[in-house]
């Protein structure tokens, strides 16, 4: 935690940094004031006119120091994502490797992405620029605290914008640490800011004019919000929301394969991600071998301090979280759920909460309408393909989905044509890739990060004609 350590100046207790496996309080720092703020803001302004003048090579030579230096500090930044918000530790260090990963990803990319497009026109000239629009606001949660900012930071801040992040507000020293990070990096002054403020403060912010766009992770409730206020000021917003995906294994499916890559889906960060697996929608032939396979190795599941190397669930980020959780689950048992793990108390200090299973889950119940964010495995039986297809797209969300069998080309069909998500995968759990495009439909989100997409998501697509 040293690295973090050395961030901590003397601040009031305001945002606090707390061990969610302990609820020890590690930091705690002053909320900045609307005094600040606007510091803040004049200097993001003032740095982007400087920022989008700087040529695109030396913008890429930033983002590959950026990359190194996230690997070299690697274990120190590990440590912190984990004491702050409760993932394992090997979980942690793959986010580190990830938001490296995506780095070197822009700037490999950027004369590509970044290059005008000509089109015939019958003028002399006529041809699609990309330009910057200005100072950026990011707004991002606590389950992947490192990759969510990186993975939006890296294309805006290649494509010449300046970005100032609120972070949630349980993981302050990883908000500090990133901000940190692109200082040591090179990027020039005030090009990346964090903002430690709370949600009280974000709705002047956005509405500031000085803010030229907001990207948003979290949930669907406060999506909306964020997107009303973008639409009261008429900027550009990309919404990246909560999810409920399905996760579809059909009767000619290798049964043991799913079972494995499902689980491994679901207890992914602990199951607090948008696009882990939440609904499993099993044909009926092969319901129970399925089931008896997933029960096994949710039963096997490790448990613990998030810091030792064999811990696969540590305790979710905070104890509201576990409460609602467990609401969420035992409202579903009181509708007709079958338990057959877990949703009891561990004995331990902090947030744990065990790896839980229910069958029969049904519609009306909170384990098959809502989104739960935790270990809880929610288990569908469909009549055939056809019931399992329209099961998985009977949901407000529409953000990840997969289906496995063992006719490809009918997966290839039923992913592409017939599942309602931003993101299908065929035999495989749902990932976020820097090479692909992510976002959802329907209440999941609007607009993509990522790839090529996603770098253009904050530009000008400018057109220019020269007669």
């Amino acid at each position: 935690m040293s690295y973090f350590r050395c961030l901590a100046k003397s601040f009031t207790m305001q945002l606090k940094s707390i061990n969610p496996a302990n609820g020890e309080v590690i930091h705690s720092y002053e909320e900045f004031q609307w005094g600040d703020i606007d510091n803040c803001l004049d200097d993001s302004t003032a740095a982007f006119f400087q920022w989008r003048q700087t040529s695109i090579q030396k913008r890429v030579d930033l983002l590959n120091n950026l990359s190194s230096l996230l690997l070299e500090k690697i274990e120190g930044l590990a440590i912190g994502i984990s004491l702050e918000m409760g993932k394992p530790i090997r979980e942690s260090r793959a986010e580190i490797e990830k938001c490296a990963w995506v780095c070197r990803y822009y700037a490999e990319n950027a004369d590509t992405f970044l290059a005008r497009i000509h089109v015939p026109t019958g003028a002399s000239q006529s041809f699609i620029s990309y330009q910057p629009l200005g100072p950026v606001l990011a707004i991002m949660p606590w389950n992947f605290p490192f990759w969510q900012v990186f993975r939006f930071a890296a294309p805006t801040l290649l494509a010449g914008n300046t970005v100032l992040l609120k972070h949630a507000s349980n993981v302050p020293a990883c908000a500090l640490a990133i901000e940190h990070l692109f200082q040591e990096a090179g990027f020039p002054y005030k090009t990346f800011q964090t903002l430690l403020i709370t949600s009280r403060k974000v709705e002047n912010l956005i509405s500031d004019k000085r803010i030229q766009a907001v990207t948003f992770t979290g949930s669907t409730p406060a999506g909306r919000n964020v997107a009303e206020l973008c639409g009261r000021s008429l900027k550009k917003a990309v919404l990246e929301l909560g999810g409920s995906d399905p996760y579809i294994i059909l009767a000619d499916a290798d049964v043991a394969h799913a079972a494995e890559v499902c689980v491994k889906a679901r207890m992914l960060n602990g199951g607090q991600s948008c696009i882990s697996a939440k609904r499993f929608i099993v044909e009926e032939p092969v319901y129970e071998q399925f089931e008896s396979l997933v029960l096994e190795k949710m039963n096997n599941i490790i448990m613990g301090d998030q810091l030792i190397e064999t811990t696969e669930l540590g305790p979710l980020a905070r104890n509201n979280i576990r409460i609602d959780l467990q609401m969420q689950v035992n409202n579903s048992i009181t509708k007709g759920a079958r338990m057959l793990l877990g949703n009891d108390n561990p004995d331990l200090p902090g947030a744990f909460y065990p790896p839980t299973v229910l069958t029969d889950v049904k519609p009306g119940m909170p384990a098959y309408h809502e989104e739960l964010f935790g270990p809880v495995v929610s288990l569908l039986k469909a009549k055939n393909e056809t019931d399992a297809i329209c099961i998985a797209n009977d949901t407000t969300f529409g953000l990840g989905a997969a289906i496995f069998t063992a006719n490809i080309e009918k997966g290839l069909a039923i992913a592409e044509k017939e599942l309602e998500a931003g993101i299908c995968f065929v035999n495989d759990f749902v990932k976020s890739d820097p090479r692909l495009p992510f976002g959802g439909i329907k209440e999941s989100g609007i607009g993509r990060e990522l790839s090529y997409f996603g770098l253009h998501e904050f530009m000008n697509v400018k057109t220019i004609v020269v007669k």
